[in-house]
């Protein structure tokens, strides 16, 4: 799994500022004279696409701060409702919202939060016709080359947008060690397009005009820190629509349409002080590891037939499972032999 780096922004003592949009276009090279009059043509019109979709989705892109952080959130409804990441939000129940003109600041509540997809919704408390919601596109149609363009508040630079392409899809990628380290966001886009502290929660949008993805992670460089350039990561909008879905409708996720064990973990480690396998410190009564046996105190290091050495190793096998899939644990109780037990997988919620 990458070291990743969350990318909302601590708060910066002076305002944002509103840059211009720069559209970077591909040079044209090897063309005789009437190609190249061909090429600049084209050029040109990607140019003015590249214009069109950010006059049309960035007013639906806001600037989000709470006491020690800033964001970018996305106009979801007509209702004022706005999605963002968790890690954005924090412990706050309350934030502030600027609009991508900068003229209009609201009071939002916090609606919920789902800390595994690290994804919140939250609603401002007057003033919702004055925001712009944005269109999600449909994220199980994004193709690797497709180009986009990630929206939001890098460094406190408010309506910042910076171009690039989706560089791969489906990816697991973890929050790592940065913030409280709780998201795993399964079939994450990964793109090229610039992502910084404070593009966190806001739009990665296709030439179409519709969002296709939250960006939320930047990857690190191993062993040396800092982001590495060019490789970042969004939440799919599929995801992003089932959960600010639920979120808005109850309050919380009753169905992410991820598989859990139903227990509380941490990584167990061998007396050379190497990972090996997850410690079980609880177990939910009635959740999968306890209808496959296993009880607290319990190792597990085996779920099918993958070794399981580390949290974070459960995780990404869980993410590649849908809930309801009967899946064998394997573990261990004190000294005794590797046992097994099974079970059907349950949806993660948030109670």
């Amino acid at each position: 799994m990458h070291s990743l780096a969350r990318s909302c922004a601590r708060r910066f003592g002076g305002p944002g500022l509103a840059l211009p949009v720069l559209a970077a276009i591909a040079a044209l090279a090897g063309c005789s004279s009437g190609a190249a009059g061909s090429g600049v043509g084209s050029a040109s019109k990607l140019q003015t696409q590249y214009e069109q979709v950010v006059r049309h989705v960035l007013p639906s892109v806001v600037q989000i701060s709470t006491s020690d952080s800033t964001g970018a959130g996305v106009v979801y409804d007509t209702k004022g409702d706005i999605v963002t990441n968790e890690h954005v939000i924090g412990s706050a129940k309350t934030v502030k919202v600027v609009d991508s003109v900068g003229n209009k600041t609201f009071t939002a509540k916090v609606v919920g939060e789902f800390a595994p997809d690290d994804l919140a919704v939250i609603r401002v408390e007057s003033g919702a016709g004055d925001l712009k919601p944005a269109e999600f596109a449909n994220s199980n149609g994004a193709q690797i080359g497709q180009i986009v363009l990630a929206m939001g508040n890098p460094l406190g630079l408010t309506d910042s947008v910076t171009q690039g392409i989706i560089s791969a899809t489906g990816r697991t990628v973890g929050s790592g060690d940065q913030g409280s380290g709780k998201a795993l966001i399964t079939a994450a886009i990964q793109t090229s397009a610039a992502i910084n502290p404070g593009n966190s929660g806001g739009a990665l949008v296709t030439l179409d005009d519709k969002v296709i993805g939250v960006p939320t992670l930047a990857a690190r460089l191993p062993d040396q820190g800092g982001a590495a350039p060019g490789i970042g990561f969004a939440i799919p909008s599929n995801t992003v629509k089932n959960i600010a879905g639920q979120l808005i409708k109850n309050g919380k996720v009753t169905n992410s349409d991820r598989a859990t064990l139903g227990i509380t973990a941490q990584t167990a480690a061998s007396q050379s002080g190497e990972p090996a396998g997850v410690a079980v410190l609880a177990v939910d009564k009635g959740g999968t590891a306890a209808n496959a046996g296993v009880r607290a105190g319990d190792t597990i290091i085996g779920i099918n037939d993958e070794s399981v050495t580390s949290v974070q190793v459960l995780e990404s096998t869980l993410s590649q499972l849908k809930p309801g899939t009967k899946v064998t644990i394997t573990y261990t109780r004190g000294s005794s032999a590797e046992q097994k037990g099974s079970a059907s997988l349950d949806s993660l919620s948030s109670g």
